[in-house]
């Protein structure tokens, strides 16, 4: 059993709606969700509604056959019966104005997947036939299964849009939600407030499913879910299996760096890696690892709790200068520059990185290995994405040439079109990596964590 849930378009309350029947359903059975895309925040929503890690599942870093493997992957490691697929943006959006790729639809066909639109309805009513009639006849081989309808003004409203998408439409209205000045608050601060502020969440989530249960008829949810097809037989491989070797990576987890895909730390031990969690803000020194895995976060938050913990800094770069490996993703990137804003980090790189108030990096990225590096051989093109509103500032110690193992394609990276900046066995890099995207990530990190 399996469901898509898309947007029409920006400001439809996709991610409330969808996280509500996670919630909800949840209370019954055990949900396995999803988020199409690259987001690191909505998939936290899912995983406190529901007490499972949310996957993401994503066009332009998946194959079809990817797509299919990563699903029932995880289905089957949670033993899920029900899989919940919150969409990116418009169901269409992608990265191209005719194209698939980076699209919810893209997913929606690699699974064979009914799809729910969630609309906006406010002051619609014939008109939102219209917007439905569009969606499906855009794209036939989309099985567009059902409607919610979102900030109804009241039952009358609801009770009119409903039957205009139905009669004219031949589409399923399987509920309302009603306008609510809390929900619009709540909504605004998706993805602004950190995900870390875990107990004003669960009472928001707590809120959403209770939304749902009152105003969406779950059991013609469930319905829809059961209809559909089956799912296309071909699959590939998700990530490479050439270590054979134990080895333990530490991997910065705590409330600070929270910014990993789950299957990267899944390709890590399927190569034979122990993944020691530590907590660059609470613990005063590195547990006893072969490697250092540091992800994307909230550094920029919590610069001075960094600095203040003088001795985790020490340990990193004394790790740094015994030449051991050590990866990091966007904020790991800025912890082991000179400073943030001013405040002392690593120092693993000679520069400082800063806070701007424009975004600097939002855009799927392709890179190409220039050399051998921790993660990937010279020629690997791989994919990932990036997302700050951070710079490293190369150019305050001029007297150092920096050192970059990644061509940048596509986006932006550090400088340049540059990225990856190289220091002994150190790689730090803007570009957030998916094991799937970047197939010899987890076979060629621990590899050089053993070979160390």
């Amino acid at each position: 059993m399996r469901i898509v849930l898309a947007g029409t378009g920006s400001a439809v309350g996709k991610t409330t709606i969808s996280t509500g029947i996670m919630k909800a359903l949840s209370e019954e059975t055990k949900i396995q969700p999803f988020k199409v895309g690259p987001d690191y925040i909505d998939p936290t929503y899912h995983t406190l509604a529901t007490g499972n890690r949310s996957r993401n599942l994503d066009s332009f870093f998946m194959s079809d056959g990817q797509i299919r493997e990563a699903f029932e992957r995880a289905m089957s490691i949670t033993g899920s019966k029900m899989g919940i697929i919150e969409g990116v943006r418009g169901l269409y959006e992608g990265i191209s104005p005719t194209g698939d790729v980076g699209n919810t639809a893209s997913v929606a066909k690699a699974l064979n997947s009914p799809v729910i639109l969630i609309l906006n309805a406010r002051s619609l009513v014939k008109s939102a036939a219209a917007v439905v009639l569009g969606f499906k006849s855009l794209d036939p081989e989309i099985k567009i299964e059902g409607v919610i309808l979102n900030q109804v003004k009241n039952q009358r409203h609801y009770l009119k849009a409903k039957e205009a998408v139905e009669k004219l439409t031949n589409t399923q209205v399987i509920g309302g939600i009603p306008r609510s000045d809390s929900l619009t608050v709540e909504q605004r601060h998706l993805g602004l407030v950190p995900a870390v502020e875990r107990e004003n969440l669960l009472g928001f989530i707590e809120k959403w499913g209770q939304v749902v249960s009152e105003n969406i008829d779950l059991d013609a949810l469930k319905g829809i879910m059961k209809s559909a097809g089956k799912i296309p037989s071909d699959r590939e491989e998700l990530w490479k299996k050439e270590n054979n070797k134990k080895v333990k990576i530490a991997v910065a987890l705590d409330e600070i760096f929270t910014f990993y895909y789950q299957e990267n730390l899944e390709a890590l031990e399927d190569n034979h890696a122990k993944i020691v969690p530590f907590s660059p803000y609470h613990d005063e020194e590195l547990p006893d690892v072969d490697a250092l895995y540091i992800g994307g976060g909230y550094p920029e938050i919590f610069s001075y709790e960094l600095e203040k913990n003088h001795s985790m800094r020490q340990d990193i770069k004394k790790f740094h200068l015994d030449e051991r490996p050590i990866y990091g993703e966007c904020g790991g990137l800025m912890y082991l520059t000179n400073s943030i804003n001013g405040y002392k980090m690593c120092e693993v790189f000679p520069y400082p990185s800063l806070m701007t108030d424009k975004v600097q990096g939002l855009s799927y990225v392709i890179s190409e290995a220039q050399k051998d590096n921790i993660i990937s051989k010279k020629g690997d093109i791989y994919r990932g994405h990036e997302f700050h509103y951070s710079k490293v500032d190369i150019d305050a110690n001029p007297n150092i040439k920096p050192e970059f193992a990644f061509k940048i394609l596509r986006g932006r990276g550090i400088i340049d079109s540059k990225d990856g900046i190289m220091s002994k066995n150190t790689v730090a890099s803007y570009v957030h990596t998916h094991a799937a995207a970047c197939p010899g990530f987890a076979s060629n990190f621990t590899r050089n964590a053993w070979e160390i």
